[in-house]
């Protein structure tokens, strides 16, 4: 199981969704910030100026990639003096998976490339919670060709769809997010400089035992039989794995098995017997009384409750 991928399918809710805007000098929007939510902006041609809740202005290039894990608020301008205006959008209006739009001007054209994610707020997974509040990608000759190459595919997609269109942009804006956090954890073709998560996922036992958990969650692991995986001492990879992942093993274990059941409950029918054999329990009842611990309703309440969400619009 690769645990990135994982961790994305276990985090995001109901379909991304995609935009992309050809403004004219002179324009300026702001976009609201959205708690839940994580949104990227690239630009496709022309230069912007990203205009942040806090801090100095950015100026932005064609191919740079800006990504928002934590739906903060933002703006974008022609320039750092024009004058921005509101987003009407809100937040649980029904949009569409992607669209086309222009607005501004009439002086020189910027295209941008916009995007949305909507993600489970109740148990946000921890690689997620450690990236920063903005991710800067600066377009470099011969870096991340394989974003630069997701990017121009959306970008076309969006432009010109043709047949299977849903189906194209939901896999590429999926695939977009992958790479991006890709790039951000892969400095000069090495993973882990950033610490944390990216750290975890670089480091070869510890990845092992991760990948072993999110494979199986239901087998009967233990601190000595993942240790074996990470080719550690008991003590060493507990040690390890928690400074690393912020969990002790068996707390992550725990921790993934309950989150593993939230989704299954939320995304399929299946009965709660096999709900709790699927995640490592051997009985239901004690699969409910652990669940109750740790959402704080039945899981039958937790399926009752709920109900599909539209994605928001980050951007």
């Amino acid at each position: 199981m690769d645990v990135l991928s994982d961790v994305i399918a276990g985090m995001r809710i109901g379909l991304p969704h995609s935009v992309r805007v050809a403004w004219r000098a002179p324009w300026g929007q702001r976009f609201p910030g959205m708690p839940g939510s994580a949104g990227f902006q690239v630009i496709l041609q022309g230069s912007c100026w990203l205009r942040p809740d806090s801090g100095e202005p950015i100026q932005l290039h064609v191919g740079d990639v800006l990504f928002f894990p934590h739906g903060h608020g933002y703006a974008l301008a022609d320039s750092p003096a024009t004058e921005v205006a509101d987003s009407h959008c809100e937040p649980d209006a029904e949009i569409e998976l992607f669209a086309s739009a222009s607005a501004g001007g009439s002086g020189a054209a910027t295209v941008t490339l916009c995007g949305g994610y909507r993600l489970d707020q109740t148990r946000g997974h921890p690689l997620l919670r450690d990236l920063p509040e903005l991710i800067h990608l600066p377009a470099r000759l011969g870096e991340n060709p394989e974003l630069r190459a997701a990017v121009a595919l959306l970008a076309a997609e969006i432009a010109n769809p043709g047949p299977g269109a849903d189906t194209v942009v939901a896999s590429l804006l999926d695939t977009l997010l992958l790479y991006i956090l890709r790039a951000y954890m892969d400095v000069d073709g090495e993973r882990c400089t950033v610490g944390g998560w990216a750290a975890a996922l670089a480091d070869p036992g510890i990845s092992a035992a991760l990948e072993a958990v999110h494979g199986d969650p239901a087998h009967p692991w233990t601190v000595a039989t993942l240790a074996d995986l990470a080719g550690l001492s008991r003590a060493a990879f507990a040690r390890r794995f928690a400074q690393l992942v912020g969990r002790p093993p068996l707390g992550y274990l725990t921790w993934w098995r309950l989150s593993t059941a939230a989704r299954l409950l939320r995304s399929t029918d299946a009965p709660l017997s096999e709900v709790a054999r699927r995640v490592g329990y051997g009985s239901e009842f004690a699969f409910a009384n652990a669940f109750k611990r740790a959402h704080g309703v039945a899981p039958g309440r937790y399926r009752r409750d709920s109900s599909p969400q539209t994605p928001a619009l980050v951007t």
